[in-house]
């Protein structure tokens, strides 16, 4: 003992060089924040709403954004630092070291100076996609001067960052190397690698929990009340960072007449309802990966397939449904802005946009403004997939996770699955509770989980469902099961005769059973449909439904007279013929029983769909006319969502 002791007693903390990386990501970490309160002077008037409470709040949420961006920016100086060379401790090594840090880190810091003066103009952070705005401008010189010029202060600004950077730099010093035995020093210099490796990779993604999805902007919305708030959460490095490669919407013009658009193709609708606001509860149930095809009542087509979902297929013939039913896109993060918002994802998730923090219109917003209740249910772990970010800015007020089941359950950690949250059985009646206990009128969704890789069910139950050739069958039958018992139970309750129920899917599974699965309609099948309790909604349409209908869905059916934003059609009232899109590589419309592939430029094929479900003959040529009309629908679609969204106009 007393001979390791001997080993590792030149250790010490001051002059560490382990201790001095950590230091000069702190002095990073410093100066963020101080850019991030000048930020908020500078632009305080287009804050109007924040209160010390909130900007402390503001405040600490950034540190987490912050030390993202300062790992990535520092990326370099943490991998020259944690070498285990001798070289390291050279005073030449030390010098390039500074320079480095001194040069990434006054980009970083310039880029956030810089956006205190350009937010005003964009009212937004400044994302990946100004390398585009600027791509072809021939004086970007002149502009860059006259910048200086115009906006001597914020220079004057970036410098006094500079001096203070360079002041604190120089009190963290580098000694060593302190083990003074060689085969202990590169034993534990090489051990250290991997842990701090892992550190780095966590600190970058936001969390190193398995079901926590790297940050990006939207997740912002969790620290502020305002949608526009989310830019002084954020710094610039950050914004620019992780929209590198996703800044795919860019402005169209395949209409210069904007009222010839708006004839086309227009998102916002105008209420004319005089029947009066009914107040009915809302509950939005959607299903992680329930393809349509493992639903036994929407393949009957099928020789000896019942599905499996005996639950559900009993309930469908008391709702409406839609014998052709899709999703929007083809990711969890893709269904909720989708379903809940009615913004679809053309090419890029709406939440990994750098329009993320644009003021929008969901379910919640609408409702909450009507007196209702508003929360959103998830058994994974809270922040996971960001969707806790994302319900505050779509104004759903109460947020139920993983936090809040440990919390209210007995014995909560008995109920995790291991690995992506609470089994759908007993979140499901956890749910039931908790809707008992809210007052009336309310709206409430719920995500559930379970039916998910790696396809597990709780043990109880492994022998009492079939499964089938797909890993993930067994799990569909099991949460069709937690499905039957939350409408057992709920069927009890005072609140369930008054209220709206719709189910529906995030997205298609990976797991696919049927060809037919695998072809562009196939691919973003999934189930719709609309169930009330005195059984006024059944029926089946035999035609075209998408996940960005239910919002102006649910709102028609509630008689709802405001204006809104949503991409989609009310099923129950609005007179446009049905109609559904979404993006693979390329744009989908789909009308009546015709689908147009359109890849941005011009027509690529033209299929019937319905009749023609493996897509093998293209029949544009034959329908010249028909590709003529759906070509210029896609390009209002396209235009409409594009400008929109660049331009912030998401409200009416």
């Amino acid at each position: 003992m007393r001979n390791l002791y001997d080993r590792f007693k030149g250790l010490r903390w001051k002059g560490n060089i382990y201790v001095a990386l950590l230091q000069r990501l702190l002095i990073a970490m410093l100066l963020f924040s101080l850019c991030r309160i000048a930020f908020y002077l500078f632009n305080a008037s287009y804050f109007p709403d924040v209160t010390w409470r909130g900007f402390s709040r503001i405040l600490i949420g950034g540190l987490r954004f912050d030390f993202t961006a300062v790992l990535y920016i520092n990326a370099l100086t943490i991998v020259l630092s944690i070498i285990p060379l001798n070289l390291r401790f050279r005073t030449g090594y030390q010098q390039i070291l500074k320079f480095i840090f001194f040069l990434f880190n006054g980009v970083a810091l310039a880029m956030n100076v810089s956006d205190m003066v350009y937010y005003p103009f964009t009212l937004r952070r400044t994302t990946a996609d100004i390398f585009q705005q600027f791509q072809n401008e021939t004086n970007l010189g002149s502009l860059f001067f006259r910048f200086l010029a115009d906006y001597w202060y914020a220079v004057a600004f970036w410098v006094v960052l500079l001096v203070l950077m360079i002041w604190l730099y120089k009190r963290t010093r580098v000694e060593g190397p302190m083990l003074k035995d060689r085969w202990l020093y590169y034993v534990c210099g090489l051990l250290s690698m991997p842990l701090i490796i892992y550190l780095f990779i966590g600190g970058a993604r936001g969390g190193f929990a398995h079901s926590t999805r790297p940050i990006t902007l939207s997740n912002a919305g969790e620290y502020v009340k305002h949608p526009q708030e989310i830019s002084l959460v954020l710094n610039t490095p950050f914004a620019v960072f992780r929209t590198l490669g996703k800044t795919k919407i860019k402005k169209l013009q395949y209409f210069g007449d904007t009222n010839e658009l708006e004839r086309v193709y227009s998102p916002v609708h105008h209420s004319n309802d005089t029947t009066g606001f009914r107040a009915d509860n809302v509950v939005v149930i959607i299903l992680e990966s329930f393809s349509k095809e493992f639903i036994g009542t929407f393949n009957q087509d099928k020789k000896n397939y019942s599905g499996y979902t005996p639950y559900l297929d009993s309930l469908i013939q008391h709702s409406l449904s839609f014998d052709y039913s899709l999703a929007n896109g083809r990711k969890s993060i893709d269904g909720l802005p989708s379903v809940l918002a009615s913004i679809p994802s053309l090419g890029v998730p709406y939440v990994l946009t750098p329009f993320a923090g644009n003021s929008i219109n969901s379910l919640g917003s609408a409702l909450k403004a009507k007196g209702y209740h508003t929360s959103f249910f998830h058994g994974a772990p809270n922040g996971s997939m960001g969707f806790k970010a994302f319900m505050n800015l779509a104004g759903f007020e109460h947020y139920y996770g993983m936090d809040e089941y440990e919390r209210d359950v007995e014995n909560a950690s008995d109920d995790f699955d291991g690995m992506w949250g609470v089994w759908d059985d007993k979140f499901f009646d956890y749910y039931v509770d908790q809707l008992n206990s809210f007052p009336q009128p309310f709206l409430s969704a719920l995500f559930s989980v379970s039916s998910h890789h790696p396809f597990k069910v709780p043990v109880e139950y492994e022998d009492k469902f079939k499964g089938g050739e797909q890993p993930i069958l067994k799990c569909i039958e099991y949460t069709d099961y937690a499905l039957r018992n939350f409408f057992k139970k709920a069927s009890t309750m005072p609140w369930y005769e008054n209220t709206l129920f719709v189910i529906t899917a995030d997205h298609c599974s990976s797991n696919i059973v049927f060809d037919e699965s695998h072809t562009t309609w196939g691919l973003f099948s999934v189930p719709v449909i609309f169930f009330k309790p005195d059984n006024s909604l059944a029926g089946r349409r035999p035609h075209l439904a998408q996940q960005i209908d239910i919002m102006p869905s649910v709102l028609g059916y509630l008689h709802y007279d405001k204006s809104y934003v949503g991409f989609g059609r009310d099923i129950f009232r609005e007179a446009t013929s049905p109609f559904a899109f979404n993006y693979r590589d390329t744009y989908n419309l789909y009308v009546d029983d015709y689908l147009l592939v359109f890849d941005g430029k011009e027509v690529v094929s033209l299929f019937n769909f319905m009749s023609d479900k493996m897509l093998t003959r293209d029949i544009k040529a034959e329908e010249p006319e028909r590709v003529k009309r759906m070509e210029i629908q896609i390009k209002a679609i396209i235009q409409q969502y594009n400008n929109r969204m660049i331009e912030n106009r998401l409200l009416p």
